[in-house]
């Protein structure tokens, strides 16, 4: 007989600081490095992490992130704008990062649950991921969270020697009630 897996302990999703910024760097030039999650070559500046940080502080976005312990950032998740066109207002690209240490501890899951209750609060309709077609974890947590493959661009980037597919997948949310033109 089977038993099935404990749920791993719930840790509190806050909006990250400024005193998370060398975590975040760390964790997404990780990801630019050694993995196919971000289609970028070289590592962010710390100067480019932070007009980042204060581009999404003026502009309202939220970046939320788990702390494993005091101080030690487990993983964040953001969003941007889905197209720069008025029409698509209700639409984000979010993201999430977990660092490596930290993975298979059910951080991304509850980061990616926080966004779509955030998205939810702030009216939004839908939630769009763009995932390399290889990442088979971030493919399957999307897909236990209701997201839907919506279509794959086929030879998007090139990192690593290889062309690299891009899928796109999404959450149409229930929000908003009444939505508006302009």
């Amino acid at each position: 007989m089977s038993r099935k897996k404990p749920a791993p302990p719930r840790r509190t999703v806050r909006p990250c600081t400024a005193e998370h910024l060398p975590a975040i760097r760390e964790i997404y030039n990780d990801a630019i490095l050694n993995s196919t999650a971000l289609y970028e070559y070289a590592p962010r500046s710390e100067e480019t992490m932070r007009e980042w940080f204060a581009a999404r502080q003026r502009d309202g976005i939220p970046v939320l992130g788990i702390e494993w312990e005091p101080g030690v950032l487990a993983g964040f998740v953001t969003w941007g704008p889905f197209r720069p066109r008025p029409a698509y207002k209700y639409s984000v690209e979010h993201s999430v990062y977990v660092d490596e240490r930290f993975r298979g501890h059910g951080i991304g899951r509850q980061l990616l649950e926080a966004i779509v209750a955030e998205a939810r609060r702030r009216d939004l309709h839908l939630l769009i991921a763009g995932i390399d077609a290889t990442n088979v974890a971030s493919i399957a947590l999307h897909s236990s969270l209701g997201f839907r493959c919506c279509g794959t661009v086929r030879e998007a980037g090139f990192k690593f020697g290889r062309w690299l597919d891009l899928e796109f997948w999404q959450l149409v949310l229930e929000t908003p009630a009444s939505p508006v033109d302009g």
